[in-house]
Parts: structure tokens; sequence; C-alpha cells
């Protein structure tokens, strides 16, 4: 056992004593200003503006398929990548965006489809989530609507069921 750690501690006083070459030395000057380049163009992250943040549909008939379009430029210093759109339920469908990276300064557009149904005479709300490469990795859009009819609650009668909706009631809403 004494002749296991006299011959570790031997080879460790070998390697550290091997180098006799300062570290520094061997560092390029090219390398390092490569690096910094490298670095500096790491922190630049495109930048995910919106036409709009929300968008409300107002008064809908419930069960009436809606639609809207949301508009985004790269505002940042790199391109755009979108990963995935997706949204807190089945009934509301974004697509139609581009998976190719949009360049800075560069705008594109995506659609969300949402069905319409809801709890008659109640305010309902969605949240689109946009993954992205963005500084922060995601970004929201909402849309938002009233939906009014249908289940004994006539079309006419919407505004006084509006008017009784207590304040920050949302209805049917899976956000």
């Amino acid at each position: 056992m004494k002749k296991i750690i006299l011959s570790l501690s031997a080879l460790c006083m070998v390697a550290f004593t091997s180098c006799k070459e300062d570290a520094t030395s061997k560092i390029k000057s090219e390398n390092v200003s490569q690096a910094a380049e490298r670095d500096a163009v790491a922190g630049d992250f495109p930048v995910l503006t919106f036409d709009k943040k929300e968008h409300d549909f107002g008064e809908i008939e419930n069960g009436t398929p809606v639609s809207t379009v949301f508009t985004y430029t790269n505002t940042g210093n790199a391109p755009l990548v979108i990963t995935n759109i997706k949204s807190t339920c089945g009934c509301t469908v974004p697509q139609d965006w581009s998976k190719e990276p949009l360049a800075p300064g560069a705008s594109s557009k995506f659609s969300v489809d949402f069905n319409g149904k809801g709890s008659p005479g109640s305010a309902t709300s969605k949240t689109v989530t946009i993954t992205a490469n963005t500084e922060a990795g995601t970004e929201t859009v909402k849309i938002k609507a009233f939906i009014k009819g249908g289940a004994g609650i006539p079309a006419t009668s919407t505004a006084a069921v509006k008017s009784s909706t207590q304040p920050g009631h949302e209805g049917h809403n899976h956000d």
C-alpha cells in the first residue's frame, strides 16, 4: 500500500513539474480576437415584435368560427427562427407560420383560428405561445371574444347579460 501511495505521489510531482512552459505563451492573439468576435455575436438575439399583442373578436355567436392574423417583425440583430406556435386549448389553432429563418428587419405572419364555442353570455380569452430563438425563448399573444346567443340566451339580450357579468369573470377560459 505504501508503494502505491509513493508511486502516485512521484507521478503527480513529475506531472506538475514537467510543464515548464508558461500557459500564457501558448495563447495566440488571433484566437483571442476571434473568440471576442464570436462572443459579441452570441449576445445578439432576434427580437420578435408584433403588430398587435391581442386581438378582440368582439361579440360572436356561440359556435361561430373566427380567424385573425398576427404580423411580426424581427427587430433584432440575428435571424429569427420560430420552432412552434401553440394554444392553451384545441379550440384555438395557430397555423401558417414560416419555419425558415427570418432575417433582421423582415416581417412575416401567422393565423389563429378560434372555433367560437364557449359559455353563452361570457367572455373568453386564449393565449397563443410562440417558441423562438429570442432571448426569452417564448413570446405570447392573446385572442378574446364575448360569446353571445345559444343555449336559451337570445342574441338580442346579450347586452343585458354582458352588463350583468361580474368584472374579472372570464367564463370559458382555459388559460
